[in-house]
């Protein structure tokens, strides 16, 4: 039964999110059941295509890449997919009418990480964090607005900045396995092996400004999402204000994380806030 086959693609697209990120998969539970599983498997999507590029050190990774690519594209146009994921993601796809040029834009970007390693000027950078952020922000906003095209044009470029935000922790926070393992630098004009403190700064102060935008945002999701989309950012302005308050060189040379005791605290205040409607 297709159902069945359909069902056990969803479920794989959520064990991939709670497997892969309990900070993400903690926010994405704080959201109504009613668009929870279209999370899961943009999630699902997003995440597989990152582990090709970021893991697979040991496989011809240009070749996974193009056989999951080619496999996307079909199922896209066939609606089915034996990969799972890739079924769950195609069902996500059409019934929120997700745009062709997001998932182009992604793959794109993510390609991007098969060769390049250094990002020298502002727009190849700034074109970078499109088509791996920004879009995947979009992506969700499509769920969150369940087919409400003003809502979504009132509200997409808010959701850019928070994609964008996300991507910039993602990247400070990851500055050694991306320079030492990877051999990738994201940030122009930086000399990561003799990051200083107003590097960090200027860096930080850049995603403070998206943060500011996207909260602008959250403030006028609808009820089913809000929640969700204001865990996930007060969890990854926690960890920017962890890294404010980290010298650069420690940065640099370890992966700064917020603690699971932390994350709790956090779920817990952030509800207060939400239901006090403080945001």
């Amino acid at each position: 039964m297709k159902s069945l086959f359909d069902a056990v693609s969803y479920d794989c697209s959520k064990v991939v999110t709670t497997s892969y990120s309990t900070s993400f998969s903690l926010a994405t539970k704080m959201l109504s059941h009613t668009i929870r599983q279209d999370i899961y498997n943009i999630y699902g999507f997003v995440r597989f295509a990152d582990e090709i590029v970021d893991t697979f050190h040991d496989y011809n990774k240009q070749e996974l890449f193009d056989r999951f690519e080619n496999d996307l594209e079909l199922s896209l146009k066939e609606k089915i997919s034996l990969n799972p994921i890739l079924n769950a993601f195609q069902h996500t796809y059409h019934k929120c009418n997700i745009d062709k040029h997001m998932v182009d834009s992604f793959m794109k970007s993510m390609r991007l990480d098969l060769s390049k390693t250094k990002y020298t000027t502002d727009q190849e950078y700034k074109d970078y964090i499109y088509g791996s952020a920004d879009v995947v922000g979009l992506m969700c906003l499509k769920v969150f607005v369940k087919g409400d095209n003003q809502k979504y044009e009132s509200l997409k470029n808010t959701a850019m900045s928070l994609g964008s935000a996300f991507q910039k922790v993602n990247f400070l926070r990851d500055l050694k396995a991306d320079h030492e393992l990877l051999d990738r630098t994201y940030f122009p004009n930086t000399d990561l092996t003799n990051l200083t403190e107003e590097d960090k700064l200027l860096i930080i102060k850049d995603i403070e400004h998206d943060f500011e935008e996207g909260l602008k945002g959250i403030k006028q999701l609808p009820i089913e999402a809000k929640f969700g989309v204001f865990m996930a950012y007060r969890y990854y302005n926690q960890l920017l204000k962890k890294l404010k308050n980290t010298p650069a060189l420690e940065i640099k040379n370890t992966r700064i994380r917020v603690p699971n005791y932390k994350k709790a605290e956090l779920l817990t205040r952030s509800y207060v806030k939400y239901q006090l409607n403080l945001l």
